[in-house]
């Protein structure tokens, strides 16, 4: 008897050279869906090899919009080459800091594209998000990113799940639909319900390119440190959070970090540049620069998409809120002495940057 891989295999051959007409006549609705599902869940890694490197500063993208709250597709593709011309090492989209939750399924298809249009010919290793609520939502992005041929792709746990086994088969049925890179998310699944560290290395295991994970879930450092002791079979332990770890995840030997900080993709490439250097104290004291502007953005809202307006990447600081369905759009105004406020604590940056304006 076959076991549930087998017979994906073996399903998604016959499909490949072909069924006859009257078999196809005679499948019910329900067995046709499950054969679907079977093919696009089924197929053999080929090479588990990275074509680019899957390690350092990984940027993802903030998702521009226009004034009246659509995707600004052209600031997207802008974005992608400002990050690649900084120097970061990969771009990444769209995740929780793209703002994926207000974003369409159409809208997700189509940025994919843009990104894959975009990243061609570039240095930065391009990253393509997939996560959806559930194994067939998620197959669906997998399989148009697969199709885009991306260096690597990234997915949350599914946030329909009501367990780890769901998440287990979510993550097989990933790996057997794509032979690229896999970096295995650690937040945005099911609330309060974070895939282990075990389940992490057991997915390693079996399909050594789910190999990356991007750790943000707590405890965090002891995660990252036990992760950090299965290399092998993990590749690549990645920090997140948006940078606010950084410093001692790199003395940890973290293999870089999966951030929302494109509107500072070549400091943060120039920190792990001095870190893979060695230079300890310039590294010390750029972190220390970045962390100027992080605090900003905690007692000034916007600042962000007020550093990629000011940069030349974004035309507006138009954001989005509510949700897909529903979305409202709002814009970032800062107040004169907010705009002091960066300038002052930006001109800190500026030494360590590649791109100036």
């Amino acid at each position: 008897m076959l076991n549930r891989r087998e017979f994906g295999l073996a399903a998604f051959g016959a499909l490949a050279i072909g069924r006859s007409a009257e078999a196809s006549r005679s499948r019910t609705p329900r067995s046709t869906e499950r054969e679907a599902l079977a093919e696009r869940s089924a197929k053999p890694a080929l090479d588990e090899r990275p074509s680019k490197p899957m390690r350092g500063a990984f940027m993802i993208l903030t998702t521009p919009f226009t004034a009246s709250g659509e995707v600004d597709w052209e600031d997207l593709a802008s974005e992608a080459a400002f990050v690649d011309r900084c120097g970061a090492h990969g771009i990444v989209w769209p995740q929780g800091s793209s703002g994926v939750a207000n974003l369409t399924k159409a809208e997700r298809m189509r940025g994919m594209e843009v990104l894959a249009s975009a990243a061609r010919g570039k240095a930065a290793t391009l990253v393509l998000g997939v996560q959806g609520r559930d194994t067939a939502e998620m197959l669906e992005y997998a399989e148009r990113a697969e199709a885009l041929a991306p260096d690597a792709m990234i997915a949350m746990p599914p946030s329909a799940a009501r367990g780890l086994d769901e998440y287990r088969e979510y993550f097989r049925a990933l790996a057997r639909a794509t032979a690229r890179p896999i970096v295995v998310q650690t937040s945005g699944g099911a609330r309060d319900l974070a895939p282990t560290v075990d389940l992490i290395v057991e997915l390693a295991r079996e399909f050594p390119h789910v190999a990356y994970v991007k750790e943000e879930s707590q405890p965090l450092v002891e995660r990252m440190r036990a992760e950090l002791k299965h290399r092998p079979p993990l590749k690549g332990v990645f920090g997140a959070s948006l940078g606010s770890g950084w410093l001692y995840e790199m003395r940890l030997g973290l293999d870089g970090v999966i951030t929302g900080m494109a509107m500072y993709p070549d400091l943060m490439s120039r920190i792990w540049t001095l870190h893979e250097q060695g230079d300890a104290e310039a590294v010390r004291d750029a972190y220390g620069k970045f962390l100027l502007m992080r605090n900003l953005s905690q007692q000034v809202p916007g600042v962000d998409l007020y550093l990629l307006k000011k940069r030349g990447v974004f035309k507006t600081t138009a954001f989005r809120t509510g949700g897909a369905a529903a979305w409202k759009v709002n814009s970032i105004e800062l107040s004169p002495d907010a705009v002091a406020e960066v300038e002052y604590r930006f001109a800190a940056v500026r030494p360590y940057l590649k791109v100036t304006s």
